[in-house]
């Protein structure tokens, strides 16, 4: 690809530094179907990131936005769990470029539902040529994330390459209107000791508050931190509260943050986005001297925002990865999420 477009037949792809040349309703109508991390308002906000540099390959056909992918030529990587020479050691050089969402753990290429077979295809070849042509001048190696299961199979015939499996991703269906709703679908087992769980937590005596974010990013950053730090990632809650607040100002304070207070103190808290009929759990935090016992956990990332996205129509709560058994326990579907080497074949870069 040379300077800004490269035709092929009536598509042409087009790089942009910036997401915001975008109209939102045109990048919506290929990007809803991928969810919240694929979304225009979080990838604008994740823009701010001082880590990566970021041009998105756009592909139109008939002047109508037909397929999308972010290209991240990543400089240093704050998050293990994105670095790709750790994830697949042996297959990735030390230099990345990670195509789609590079932050969420979930991923897929946009491209439009409307599309032929054909011309799905099509659409897809222009963006790995794309993500080829910058990975080569940037002296990387392009790679898809935590992408989704038919997203793997389509992007590994594309690129003739092997997926190769990272985690599961976790959801649970929310298809009534109230929590007795959701608990009605678990067995009585379940819906037992959630009762349990949820009393002794009332029973704790704590405060709960639901807040913006912009109102406590620095209690948020500083549980956060301590929570990271106790599974193994190290984290500096000063950092993490700015990032918090990056957040908040990128995402226009859209996050629902439900907290736990003990003694007029932040003692845990849970973080989620409303983006079409899904909850988004994004993040949470404890301090952990602070709990009371009352599966803190549970309540603030499980049982109070499924109460709150029932009572607003959410169809869905979405939770990621990690901790799965505790998630299948309270009612979460889980489907493979791989990476795949994006390379595109040979035979595409000559056509």
């Amino acid at each position: 690809m040379t300077g800004r477009d490269h035709e092929t037949d009536a598509m042409n792809v087009t790089l942009v530094p910036d997401i915001t040349e975008v109209p939102p309703a045109a990048w919506e109508a290929i990007a809803a179907p991928a969810g919240f991390y694929l979304s225009h308002r979080w990838l604008a906000a994740q823009q701010q990131d001082r880590t990566a540099r970021v041009r998105y390959a756009l592909v139109h056909e008939g002047g109508a936005l037909v397929a999308a992918a972010p290209l991240y030529s990543v400089d240093t990587e704050p998050n293990d769990l994105y670095r790709v020479p750790e994830l697949v050691p042996g297959r990735a050089p030390s230099r990345t470029l990670l195509v789609g969402a590079r932050r969420g753990y979930l991923n897929a290429p946009l491209l439009h539902p409307g599309l032929t077979p054909d011309r799905r295809r099509e659409a897809l070849n222009h963006l790995l040529r794309a993500a080829d042509s910058l990975a080569a001048r940037e002296g990387a190696q392009p790679w898809w994330l935590y992408v989704t299961d038919a997203a793997a199979a389509e992007l590994a015939d594309a690129c003739g390459t092997e997926p190769v499996r990272l985690n599961e991703d976790a959801r649970i269906p929310l298809p009534g209107d109230t929590f007795e709703d959701y608990l009605s679908g678990l067995p009585s087992s379940r819906r037992t000791a959630i009762r349990r769980e949820r009393r002794a937590f009332a029973e704790a005596g704590y405060e709960l508050r639901r807040l913006r974010l912009s109102e406590c990013a620095e209690e948020v950053g500083a549980l956060a931190a301590q929570s990271q730090a106790r599974h193994g990632h190290p984290a500096d809650p000063a950092f993490m509260a700015r990032l918090f607040r990056e957040q908040a100002e990128g995402m226009a304070d859209s996050g629902t943050v439900h907290a736990a207070y003990a003694d007029g103190r932040m003692a845990a808290f849970s973080l989620g986005y409303r983006h079409a009929d899904t909850l988004w759990m994004r993040a949470s935090g404890c301090d952990y001297a602070r709990l009371r016992g009352a599966h803190e956990y549970f309540n603030l990332v499980f049982y109070v925002p499924i109460e709150d996205a029932c009572a607003h129509g959410a169809g869905a709560l979405h939770l990621g990865m990690e901790s799965l058994r505790a998630k299948t326990l309270r009612g979460a579907v889980t489907s493979p999420l791989w990476a795949v080497e994006a390379a595109a074949p040979k035979a595409l870069l000559s056509s």
